[in-house]
């Protein structure tokens, strides 16, 4: 029988991803310090990166927040994607 391990072994892919993903939060941060300049497409992104990476309770939640700004500023959008999916408005 083989003895549970207690310790995680850390490898380079984790550091990799761990840096990629501080990349990934450090430019969703900049996209959102400067909404004005930026498309909803690309603040939906950024928030979403948020939600999932934010380091802290706070941040994800702004994110959240600001995703449901960012939906209610285009009702028409959503009416749009109903249509589509033949729910009816």
């Amino acid at each position: 029988m083989n003895a549970p391990i207690s310790f995680r072994v850390r490898h380079a892919r984790d550091a990799s991803r761990a840096d990629w993903i501080d990349e990934r939060r450090r430019e969703a941060r900049a996209v959102l310090a400067d909404v004005v300049h930026h498309s909803d497409h690309l603040i939906r992104l950024a928030c979403n990166v948020l939600v999932q990476h934010g380091e802290t309770e706070l941040e994800r939640e702004d994110a959240r927040i600001l995703l449901v700004v960012i939906d209610a500023r285009q009702p028409a959008r959503s009416a749009q994607r109903r249509d589509q999916d033949g729910r009816g408005a």
